[in-house]
């Protein structure tokens, strides 16, 4: 298991890019848009430092209940060029929440425009809405769950047979504190995570 993966948004302070990767960060997974209209205004900055600085680069979009493709067309415009996709499933405070069936709208639609399925980022929100759920075009999707739980591993959704990465904590940072951050762990060796990242 490799502890070296953390994922921002606007709401982080501004990270030091060569700092994490001195102090063992590989990669960053940073919110690209939310909606059908909305983009996080440090997310092209950002990745072009990270970049710079040698990271691997994700992009997730915040999926709500509003229409899927027009949420596809604005996540994939604004993520381009970026392999490592995720599409983040929870409650929405603001708004309507993405359903079950609108979820599985948006990753089918990412794979038939990539080629690839995008990964699937949750926690409680969608064990709840999976319960009683045997089959879904979801377990086609690379698990990334949410559990702030001291336990060996995260309690994710059963009808996924093993998680890809795992969201332990949102108050650590590998540089000192300098600044709060969500930590995530990758359950595979480097090759893995290269290749999900899309580095060669």
């Amino acid at each position: 298991m490799l502890d070296n993966i953390i994922d921002l948004s606007h709401f982080n302070a501004s990270p030091d890019f060569s700092t994490l990767k001195s102090n063992g960060v590989v990669g960053v997974i940073h919110k690209a848009t939310q909606g059908g209209q909305w983009t996080d205004p440090t997310y092209a900055a950002r990745k072009t430092a990270a970049l710079n600085a040698g990271l691997y680069w994700g992009a997730y979009h915040f999926g709500d209940g509003r229409d899927v493709a027009t949420q596809v067309k604005h996540f994939l415009s604004v993520a381009a060029g970026t392999t490592l996709l995720v599409l983040d499933v929870e409650e929405n405070t603001s708004g309507p929440s993405m359903t079950l069936t609108q979820a599985e709208q948006f990753v089918t639609q990412v794979q038939a425009a990539t080629g690839h399925w995008p990964g699937l980022y949750c926690g409680s929100y969608l064990k709840q809405i999976l319960t009683n759920v045997h089959s879904t075009v979801l377990i086609n999707c690379w698990l990334w769950y949410a559990d702030y739980e001291k336990t060996p591993a995260p309690a994710f959704p059963p009808i996924w047979p093993i998680w890809t990465m795992w969201q332990y904590t949102d108050a650590g940072c590998p540089c000192n504190n300098a600044f709060a951050c969500d930590r995530d762990r990758f359950n595979g060796s480097m090759p893995s995570l290269m290749k999900l990242f899309g580095a060669s």
